[in-house]
């Protein structure tokens, strides 16, 4: 009942939507009475729309059936194939159980697997007893022909090999399975490589006793050049697997191992070896702890010995058995130098690795060790470009294996810096030290102490002693620990040195710590003065010496790549221990920055010309304090109204002016000869304004001048110019008082006769009637005739003063 009632209220709700539908569509269509004469044409439309529903509504039930007779069809397979696979499956189990003896299939299965494991396991068990016969026979194979034809036998003996290799890279991939077996298959290799090899290099052995080698002036021909040819390639198809496996390896894989030694120049080095223990390893005179360059110099003594033999013999034989491999590419394997060079370094390590922990304790032989190891570095380098190999980044050297992989860096730098401390204070304490070195620089050059020189020439070694480095991290750890290190002291104690010399001078050290009259006339005199110029000139020698480093090749480059791993840098380990902040604190504050400026002495740099710049401004104050007292008495005296001279009479220097004359000559004289003219000008403009400030405002302003009065006044300044002239050069003294010679034109105006009166026949120009009429007129009045004049510095205001000072013109 529900389900008619349901379909009934379907059926009424069909019903309904479809009434709507066509009374929307009638409301659309017939809008107005003008569509009802359409009526005819609508209902054919009807109609036609009718019929195509009726036919898409026919082949919609026909694809209906046709799908629903499909679906069954599918539907009927399924369930066959399943009643097959099922019965198929009881099948299985029942004759699981049979075979297997088992009551359910569950157990059945269980039996079957177990079963079936055992057959894998003796399937691997019999694949691995095939590949151990194989390996046997190979072995034997070999073992069989190496001693009467040793061609023949590296053939098995690269199959092992071979076998070896690929079992090596299958490991991986079968989660590391049959280790014994590897190592069983790996030592069996080995231990026939060994066998090989003493066979091989007997033969080779006696081919050279022929030769009769290691002698001098060796030469080849006929029988016994190809024996030698034979055995050099022998022994290079013996180790080509092991070469070819060191060359397909990554480099991080073989990073820290040494560069393999080509066989056939290993045997032909155990008799140098021999003859390098009986020198150096044993009792012998050569053999001595404090002598290292006896058996550097010893190897390349080889070197030139035996290198023309081996380019002449061996370079053919290696350029044809490796140019069709990647080997070709390597230097010390294609390059007969690089081989014979790489054959003898063991040697030397073992050698040096011996004798580092005896002489650790030992800072001079451990220095002059170290020094003689980058010496032998670089000429390999250099001389016989030698890279090890590495083409790319070049060989680090025997000195970078010392210092890094057996880690004595550490002990080294420690000695080194206490070497440089020692000296640093031996040129300290030596008694000429504070000196000032006139000579050891050029002659119109600030003149620093001897320490100054001694210090950098000290520093300047120390970057010879590291230079050769191939360690980033240990060069700047040198340069910062040892180098900007020893600067910072010695600029320390010329801060101390000034801070002291203005603790003395000031007038609180005079009164709390009561400094004599006479030691602070001694620090205002010449004593003081070169005390200055000592801490002066060390500074701005220093300074520039910093800044000529900066521009060096090796500071340069050690900068460049200081600034690209700063910025590439977390911040962390920079150099060994310190930081990127570290650094920068002790270098130049723009380290991992983006400016291109920059360089590895700016922070030092700096301090120094703070100091020098700090001195230079000191020096000023103790001229302009000296100057100015002694000018004291002269501003005290007043002859310059009643002054009476004859006017072809010779003027003399006013007595109370002859001390500060006396003392500008004695201070220009000793500035003259330690310091630059561009400093020495800088100082003495400064003291020349402070001079013209004193005369103008305690003489020019203060007192009224008749003629007499100022043409001696005039005279006693021309004598202050002449003294700076003379050591700074024609004009330098009126360049630098240009207001009181510009005072002195002004006040010195002749008194021009009025006009009716007779003159004479000279032309004195405007007189000081004139001048003083116009200035006093107005500023543009005034302005006028001080250009007329020439005067460009005084003010109208400051011209007004100096006129009212002449006596004639006084109010």
């Amino acid at each position: 009942m529900a389900e008619v009632a349901y379909r009934s209220n379907a059926s009424r709700i069909a019903d309904e939507e479809r009434d709507v539908r066509v009374e929307d569509y009638l409301n659309d269509k017939l809008q107005n009475t003008t569509d009802l004469a359409n009526i005819d044409s609508l209902l054919e439309d009807v109609k036609a729309q009718q019929v195509l529903l009726q036919q898409q509504l026919q082949e919609a039930k026909r694809t209906l059936d046709e799908n629903t007779k499909v679906s069954v069809a599918h539907s009927n397979d399924l369930h066959q194939r399943a009643r097959q696979f099922q019965s198929q499956q009881n099948d299985v189990d029942r004759r699981l159980m049979i075979v297997t003896q088992s009551e359910t299939s569950d157990d059945a299965v269980r039996k079957f697997d177990s079963s079936m494991e055992g057959l894998r396991k003796l399937d691997v068990a019999q694949e691995y007893m095939e590949l151990l016969a194989e390996v046997e026979n190979l072995s034997a194979g070999a073992r069989r022909n190496f001693k009467k034809s040793p061609r023949d036998a590296l053939q098995p003996y690269l199959r092992l090999q071979t076998l070896v290799n690929a079992l090596k890279d299958a490991q991986p991939a079968a989660e590391d399975a049959a280790p014994h077996l590897i190592d069983h298959v790996d030592r069996t290799a080995r231990t026939l490589w060994r066998q090989m090899k003493d066979a091989f290099a007997g033969e080779f052995e006696a081919t050279l006793r022929k030769m009769q080698w290691p002698g001098r002036d060796i030469t080849l021909d006929g029988q016994l050049e190809r024996e030698w040819t034979g055995g050099v390639r022998k022994l290079l198809e013996l180790q080509e697997p092991e070469l070819k496996a060191k060359d397909s390896r990554t480099a991080d894989s073989t990073k820290g191992e040494e560069p393999l030694v080509l066989l056939p120049l290993e045997v032909m080095t155990k008799p140098l070896e021999l003859r390098f223990k009986y020198h150096f390893e044993s009792d012998r005179p050569t053999n001595k702890l404090d002598k290292p360059e006896y058996f550097l110099s010893h190897v390349i003594s080889l070197l030139n010995t035996y290198d023309e033999f081996f380019a002449t013999y061996l370079q053919p034989i290696l350029r044809e058995y490796f140019r069709s491999s990647n080997l070709a590419l390597t230097s010390i394997y294609i390059d007969s130098t690089s081989a014979l060079i790489t054959a003898l370094l063991p040697m030397l390590r073992r050698k040096i690795f011996a004798l580092m922990p005896q002489i650790s304790q030992q800072p001079q032989l451990l220095s002059h060790l170290i020094h003689e190891l980058m010496t032998f570095d670089v000429s390999l380098r250099n001389e016989w470009n030698y890279d090890g190999g590495n083409a790319i980044e070049g060989w680090k050297g025997l000195t970078w294996e010392v210092l890094v992989k057996k880690d004595w860096f550490g002990r080294w730098l420690e000695v080194e810096k206490n070497f440089a401390l020692s000296r640093y204070q031996n040129i300290i304490d030596a008694p000429e030290s504070g000196e000032i070195d006139y000579d050891s620089v050029d002659p119109g050059a600030t003149k620093p102490t001897y320490a100054a020189i001694r210090v950098n020439d000290l520093l300047e070694t120390i970057t010879d002693r590291y230079r050769p480095l191939t360690s980033f991290s240990q060069k700047l750890r040198f340069l910062i620990d040892i180098q900007i290190t020893l600067f910072d002291r010695f600029h320390s104690r010329f801060h101390d040195s000034l801070e002291a010399y203005l603790a003395r001078t000031s007038s609180i050290a005079r009164t709390v710590q009561g400094v004599s009259r006479e030691t602070q006339a001694e620090l205002q005199g010449l004593g003081g003065l070169e005390r200055l110029c000592r801490i002066y000139g060390s500074a701005e020698y220093l300074e520039k010496k910093m800044r000529d480093w900066s521009d060096d090749v090796f500071f340069l480059d050690l900068w460049d790549e200081l600034q690209d791993r700063a910025r590439r840098s977390t911040g962390k380990n920079l150099a060994g221990p310190m930081s990127v902040e570290d650094v920068a604190e002790r270098t130049s504050s723009t380290v991992g920055s983006e400016e291109d400026s920059g360089a590895l002495f700016d922070e030092t740099a700096g301090a120094y010309r703070r100091l020098r710049v700090r001195t230079e401004g000191v020096i000023q104050d103790m001229l302009i304090y000296s100057l100015r007292e002694s000018l004291r008495p002269y501003g005290r005296i007043n002859p310059w109204s009643s002054l009476s001279v004859e006017s072809n009479s010779f003027l003399s220097l006013t007595a109370e002016l002859d001390a500060t004359v006396q003392q500008s000559n004695d201070y220009l004289s000793f500035l003259s000869k330690v310091l630059a003219q561009a400093p020495l000008r800088r100082i003495v403009r400064q003291v020349a304004l402070a001079i013209q400030m004193f005369l103008w405002d305690h003489v020019l302003m203060r007192y009224t001048f008749s003629a007499s009065g100022i043409a001696q006044f005039q005279r006693d300044v021309e004598v202050v110019w002449e003294t700076m002239d003379r050591w700074l050069g024609e004009g330098q003294g009126e360049t630098g008082m240009r207001r009181l010679k510009e005072g002195l034109v002004l006040l010195g105006l002749p008194v021009k006769r009025e006009e009716g009166e007779e003159n004479g026949d000279e032309d004195v120009g405007l007189g000081l009637w004139e001048v003083e009429r116009r200035v006093f007129r107005n500023n543009e009045s005034g302005r006028e005739v001080l250009d007329e004049l020439g005067l460009e510095v005084l003010s109208e205001s400051e011209a007004r003063h100096v006129l009212e000072r002449r006596i004639e013109l006084g109010h």
